[in-house]
This record gives structure tokens, sequence and C-alpha cells, in this order.
């Protein structure tokens, strides 16, 4: 029996062209996709790196909640940036998105090229409680 379940569209997410899902929940965990600056539309966001990484984390957080879970499940977070110079700023949203204690393991690295030229790219992993 398959027990996965594939996020392709919810509340919130931004509707791609792409061939993928933007999360996949298997069993009590689910992957959540780089999430880029997009809106709903799938369209490129530019901004301040406050603002781009705001709309990221949004983003995770819709398909969080599409694929039937909280942010206070995420245990794994990866952050691409196209600069490092860029993650202290980063850090303090993330700090407020996370509390003390609560704070998920993290990668943080500098990327090549992101997809639209975004500033970042945000991938979560969440687990439930069983």
């Amino acid at each position: 029996m398959d027990n996965r379940k594939f996020i392709t569209h919810g509340e919130g997410l931004p509707h791609w062209s792409n061939p993928i899902s933007h999360a996949v929940v298997v069993n009590n965990m689910c992957f959540v996709s780089g999430q880029l600056s997009v809106n709903v539309q799938g369209e490129y966001v530019p901004g301040a790196i406050e603002d781009e990484a705001n709309r990221a984390f949004n983003n995770v957080f819709s398909a969080l909640k599409a694929a039937g879970f909280e942010k206070g499940e995420i245990v794994y977070v990866d952050i691409a940036f196209s600069d490092l110079s860029q993650v202290e700023a980063v850090n303090e949203i993330y700090m407020a998105l996370f509390p003390e204690g609560r704070r998920p393991a993290r990668t943080i690295y500098e990327a090549a090229k992101l997809p639209f030229g975004g500033k970042i790219k945000v991938v979560a992993t969440a687990v439930k409680e069983i």
C-alpha cells in the first residue's frame, strides 16, 4: 500500500507549471520542496532579503498546512542564499518564527544561482508526534 500523499495544490500555494509537488507526506513526515519568493500565480516577487525570506517561509507554511502539518512540527530547515552576507537579516526573521528551545536543525549555504534570480530558497522537513 502506498502511504504517500503528494501536495500539488492548496490554499496560498503558488500555482506552478513545473512538474513538482510542493510537499510529500510519508507516514508522519512532511518534506517541503524548496520555496521561493513567489506569489500564488507562481510569479517571482523581488524585494529586500527580508521580504523574500518572509514570502518563502509563508510558502513553506502554506505547503505544511495543505499537508495537514503545522509550523511547530518543523524539525529541519535548509536555506540557500544568493549572498551569504544576508544571513543576519534572515536570522532575525528565523528567531521570530521559531522560539528559542524549539528551533529546527538548519543548514545554510550560498548557491551560485537560485531560480528567478531570487535571493533565498527555503526547504523544510516536519514530523508529527505519533
